[in-house]
């Protein structure tokens, strides 16, 4: 079965740094092209980034571009999120998920708060 697992998010200050990861099983990731999500307090959820299968490219939101890196690691089923000059409007609970064809249970994400 599939599982999504988010880690590494925390409570950083505006401008801190935050590296999270997504661990990945139960379908074939090395082909698939996975993303990024959030979703803050009272707002619809939102993708911030997408690393496709191939090729490595890779698209982000207008409001991250710039400031955080999607990255994959296939032989670890793993894509990561490196997020520099965090502002308190990136704080939300992120998600990762297939871009395309997304799978229909999300994990329980992992929580990025950003406060001074």
């Amino acid at each position: 079965q599939v599982q999504l697992v988010e880690s590494g998010g925390g409570l950083v200050q505006p401008g801190g740094s935050l590296r999270l990861s997504c661990a990945a099983s139960g379908f074939t990731f090395s082909s698939a092209a996975m993303s990024w999500y959030r979703q803050a307090p009272g707002k619809e959820r939102e993708l911030v980034a997408t690393i496709f299968s191939t090729a490595f490219s890779t698209n982000y939101a207008d409001s991250v571009k710039g400031r955080f890196i999607i990255s994959r690691d296939n032989a670890k089923n793993t894509i990561y999120l490196q997020m520099n000059s965090l502002k308190p409007e990136d704080t939300a609970v992120y998600y990762c998920n297939r871009r395309y064809a997304a799978f229909g249970s999300w994990g329980q994400g992992t929580q990025v708060t950003v406060s001074s």
